[in-house]
Formats: structure tokens, sequence, C-alpha cells
């Protein structure tokens, strides 16, 4: 990781005093931050989390949108490039850079995930992307998971290694002593996986796998997308936490964005005007969409807690009706023990579900009828939205990967995952799964759906 001369800015309740002429302390957390319980419940947490009023008293916070920053001397512009003032004295420079708005959610995403910090980009790829080139540099090696979102599994099969010599080793990290033996000492740099993987719905083993790591020096970056509320990496072991907001954080599919909560030396190192990928990458997140999420976080663990259960109930009625069901909340799972040892009580084991359907043109079809004939859900990609979204994975999200990698990572050509959703009743949406699926069984012929 590279060396920064900013001290740690992510954190503060100080505020900027009328005059520029302040002394140059600065505080990795505040002391009545370091007072704060370690919450076991994220929706305590975030309860107990610094709230920002508005500029005039609102009990919402105010949108800052200026790009520049002005000072009120001077000298104050040398000694904040100098690393001397920061946002944790309410100094700013550039909204590429901290900008306030940005900065509050940033705060409720680190008390969301237990880590001392956070920063919120413009993307889940950009915060995954940032992470990966702020840890691992040139001929630098990279162990991880075997079934990983698409996305990722082709920046760090393509990408990387050609834009940037960093070579990638994946495995599967339910075999621990294959982790532990594709790690390099000494040049492997990295361990990677989801907490829950896309689209298999694999359960990570987080707290033996940072042991692994972290026996060799290795960093744990964990892909916490699926599981928000459900797992906390950080409290498991895991050294940074990513995010891709626009899933289930954010909840109405109108959003991109990412977060990265870790250390708050990861993230300033991230911010340095040298050598920061956050700064000099410019993954920017919009003050205005940062203030939209800030509103959406505080009933995150209420949607979270809606879309477990019904996701629990729709699985279990499935498997009854005989269909192949994927879900860690069925005890046939085979880490459905392994995720209920550590998962946050009260939240459910996710809410996305998978059904084999073994061709891609019977996950069609059911796809076909589960929309257009009983309006159970829509077929499109992402998760985390209030309807129901239904994809074929193979040749979907994970079409990155190749007929042999998607052998490995578990993905049948007639996978469908479906994020299940909690508008409408829940006997209502299941009626109209059981009708879509009625259907699909008298359809005995192979003509259009």
């Amino acid at each position: 990781m590279a060396e920064t001369k900013t001290q740690s800015f992510v954190f503060s309740d100080k505020k900027r005093a009328g005059s520029d002429a302040l002394d140059g302390e600065n505080f990795i957390t505040t002391k009545k931050q370091q007072m704060l319980p370690s919450w076991e419940d994220p929706a305590a947490a975030l309860a107990a989390a610094r709230h920002e009023f508005g500029e005039h008293g609102g009990v919402n916070m105010s949108i800052e949108a200026s790009a520049t920053f002005t000072v009120m001397e001077p000298e104050t512009l040398s000694r904040m490039f100098a690393g001397e003032l920061g946002p944790d004295r309410d100094f700013f420079i550039y909204s590429r850079h901290f900008n306030p708005t940005v900065l509050n959610l940033s705060r409720q995403m680190a008390a969301l995930e237990g880590t001392e910090a956070a920063y919120c980009t413009s993307s889940g790829m950009a915060a995954i992307s940032s992470v990966l080139l702020q840890l691992v540099g040139s001929g630098g090696h990279v162990v991880a998971s075997q079934a990983l979102y698409g996305g990722t599994h082709a920046l760090l099969t393509h990408f990387l290694p050609r834009a940037c010599n960093i070579t990638t080793t994946f495995v599967d990290v339910n075999d621990l002593d294959m982790v532990s033996n594709a790690i390099v000492q000494g040049r492997t740099k990295l361990l990677y996986f989801e907490s829950i993987s896309n689209p298999t719905l694999r359960v990570a083993n987080v707290p033996e796998l940072s042991r692994i790591a972290h026996e060799k020096g290795v960093t744990v970056v964990v892909d916490n997308t699926f599981a928000p509320m459900v797992i906390s990496p950080a409290r498991l072991g895991a050294d940074v936490v990513i995010h891709s907001i626009s899933k289930f954080i954010s909840g109405g599919a109108d959003i991109i964005a990412g977060a990265v909560c870790g250390p708050a030396s990861l993230v300033n190192s991230m911010m340095d005007l040298h050598q920061g990928t956050l700064m000099l990458l410019g993954p920017t997140m919009n003050a205005k969409v940062a203030f939209e999420l800030s509103e959406r976080i505080p009933h995150l663990s209420l949607r979270m807690k809606e879309h477990c259960h019904r996701a629990l109930v729709f699985a279990t009625r499935m498997k009854k009706l005989g269909l192949k069901v994927i879900y860690p909340g069925l005890e046939d799972h085979p880490q459905h023990t392994l995720l209920k040892s550590f998962a946050n009580k009260e939240y459910g084991y996710g809410g996305l579900l998978c059904v084999d359907m073994e061709t891609e043109e019977r996950a069609n079809k059911l796809m076909y009828h589960l929309q257009n004939s009983t309006q159970f859900g829509l077929m499109a990609v992402s998760l985390g939205y209030y309807e129901t979204l239904m994809s074929c994975s193979g040749s979907s999200t994970s079409s990155e990967l190749n007929d042999g990698e998607k052998a490995l990572a578990g993905i049948s050509a007639g996978l469908v995952r479906m994020s299940i959703g909690y508008i409408g009743t829940l006997e209502q949406r299941w009626s109209q799964f059981e009708k879509a699926l009625s259907r699909l069984q008298d359809s005995a012929s192979f003509n259009k759906y």
C-alpha cells in the first residue's frame, strides 16, 4: 500500500472554525468515536452513527453540490495540499477528493459494516478495481474465488494481467487447503471472494479464510453485495468489505454506486494526492446521489428482513414442488450450518435464490411465463429491487466466463437467479408463481413459449 502524508480524515465531529488558523493535529478517530460500543447488530450500529443535520437545522443533511471549496486565508490551501488540514476539521479541497455529503454516506457505510472508515464510489466495479489497484502492484498475485460476478472475473482474468501485470489464481474457496496452497508467500497480496457467491449462492467461510490469509500476510477483501445486514465480514476477520450499493442498499434500481469499507489508513491512501486510486482515477460519487442513498440506508434492515423472509418461504415451497432450488436457508444447502453460525440474527439467509431448470430453453420458458403470463417478476439483471428480478445467469451476468469457468463455478446452462422482491402480498406472489409453473408444465409443445 502506498505511503501517504494525509492523516485520517474520514471520522471526526470537529467543525471548521471561523478562521483558518488551526493547529495541524489530526485524529484517526475522535475520542467520542473511540468510546462507541461495537454493535453486533448492523441496525444498531447505524442508529448509533453520527447524524448529520442540515445547514439550517434541517433533520436531513444538506447537499454539498460544490465541486470546489473556498478558504479564508491563502496559506490554508498549501496546508491542505500538504496534508496538515483536511475533512476532519471541515476543510475540503475538491469533490474528486473528499466531499462532505459523500463523506457522510461513507460514515453510514462504515457503521453498517463495522469498519473504521469507508468511502463511496460511482459504481461497484469502481470500488472493486480501485481497491485491487491500490493493494496490488505490478507483478503482484491475487488468489480469488472461482465463483464471482462476471465483471469481477473479467477484470481479474483479462484486464489486470494485460494492463497491470497482475495475475490471479482462481480457487474453490470452500476448499480451505486449496486456498492455502494457492497463496504464494511474499508474492500473493490479496485474497478476494464474495460472502455469498454470484450466482451460485455458495457461502464463504469468512473466519477461516481470513485466518489462513493473515497467517501468510495476505489482505482479505470480501464483496458483500449479496448480504448486507445478513453477514458482517469485517467482524468475522476480513480487512476490506466492498459493496455495489446499486443493489440492496439502494433498493430502487435507479442508482449506480459502490463503496469501500476498511481501515482508515486504506481509505486515506486511496485518496492520496500522489498515489491514491480514488483520487487519481476519479471514480467520484455525485453528492446528490450520496444524499439519496443516505436517506435509504436507515430502512435497509426492514427491507432486508422482508427480502430474506420471502426468499426462504418461496425456496421452501419451490422445493416441495419438486424444483431444484439453491438457497442457503434450506437445510440441504451445503453451507447452511456455516451461514447460520455467523449470520447476524433476525436477518435470515439472503434475498436471492436460484432455480436450476437444467437447460437455457426451459429457463427462458419459465421466466417468460413468470413475467408475461402472471407478473410474478421481471426479466432483468441486477438485484435488491422491490420487484422480483430474474435472469439466466450463464447467458447474462456470468456470460464473461467460458464454459470451463462456468463449470468450475457451478453455473449450469439453465440456472435462473431470482432476487426476491417484497411488493404485493406474499401469497399473491406465490399464486402467480404457481400459475406460471402450471402453464410451463402444461405446454408440451416446443412452440413459442
